[in-house]
C-alpha cells in the first residue's frame, strides 16, 4: 500500500534555491554597471558583489566548522570590500559551495564562527540565507533586474529581522527600521525591518 501521507519537513533550510538566485543576479549585471550605486550607503554594485565574495566565504567554512582567516575577521574592520578582475568565476563557484556546506546536517550542529562572532550553527545558516536574501535584493534593485526571492528564505528572513526591533541592539548590523504598510508584501516588510527604503531606486532612473 502506497504511503499517502504528506512529505516530512526538511529539518535544516535549504541555501541552495536562495544561492542560485543571488548567482543568476550576477551573473547577468554587465561590466559597465559595476559603479552604480546600491541601497547600501557607500557602496556601489563592485563593492556589494566583493561584499557577497567575502560572506559566501565566509559562511561556506563556517558550515564546513573550517574556521580561520575568511571566518575570524570581522567585516566592518576590514576595507570597503572590492572584486578582482576573475570575480565572476569566484562567486560562481562559492556560491553553491555555500550551499553545499550547509547540506550537511552536522553544519547546523553545534557552534561555528562568522564575522568573528561564536555563534550557534543553527543561527549561523539562518543568518547566511538573511545575508544572501537581502543582499539579493540590493543588487537587483541597483541593476535594475526583476527579484524573486526563495520563499523559505524569505520567511526566515523575516523572522529574523521582525527579532531585531529598533534600539541599541541594532546599532552596528542595520538602520533604524523604514515603517512599511501592515499589508505590504513580505519581501517590502523584510527590507523595512533591515533598515533599507522598499522603495529605492537607482538615481536617475
Amino acid at each position: 500500500m502506497t504511503d499517502a501521507s504528506p512529505a516530512a519537513p526538511a529539518a535544516h533550510p535549504d541555501l541552495g534555491p536562495q544561492t542560485r538566485a543571488v548567482a543568476r543576479l550576477a551573473a547577468s549585471i554587465p561590466d559597465h554597471r559595476l559603479e552604480d550605486p546600491t541601497p547600501c550607503e557607500d557602496m556601489a554594485v563592485r563593492h556589494l558583489l566583493g561584499h557577497l565574495i567575502g560572506l559566501t566565504a565566509a559562511f561556506r567554512d563556517a558550515g564546513r566548522k573550517n574556521l580561520g582567516p575568511t571566518t575570524h575577521t570581522d567585516p566592518s574592520s576590514a576595507p570597503r570590500p572590492d572584486i578582482s578582475p576573475g570575480w565572476r568565476q569566484e562567486l560562481a563557484q562559492q556560491l553553491p559551495a555555500l550551499a553545499d556546506a550547509w547540506h550537511n546536517p552536522a553544519a547546523w550542529e553545534g557552534e561555528t564562527q562568522a564575522g568573528g562572532i561564536t555563534l550557534p550553527a543553527a543561527v549561523a545558516g539562518r543568518v547566511a540565507l538573511n545575508e544572501l536574501l537581502l543582499h539579493g535584493w540590493d543588487l537587483a534593485r541597483a541593476t535594475s533586474q526583476p527579484y524573486e526571492p526563495d520563499e523559505e528564505a524569505l520567511r526566515i528572513s523575516h523572522e529574523l529581522m521582525a527579532a531585531t526591533p529598533n534600539g541599541p541592539t541594532r546599532q552596528g548590523m542595520f538602520d533604524p527600521i523604514v515603517t512599511v504598510p501592515e499589508n505590504a508584501p513580505l519581501l517590502d516588510q523584510v527590507v523595512g525591518l533591515s533598515g533599507r527604503n522598499p522603495g529605492w531606486t537607482p538615481p536617475g532612473r
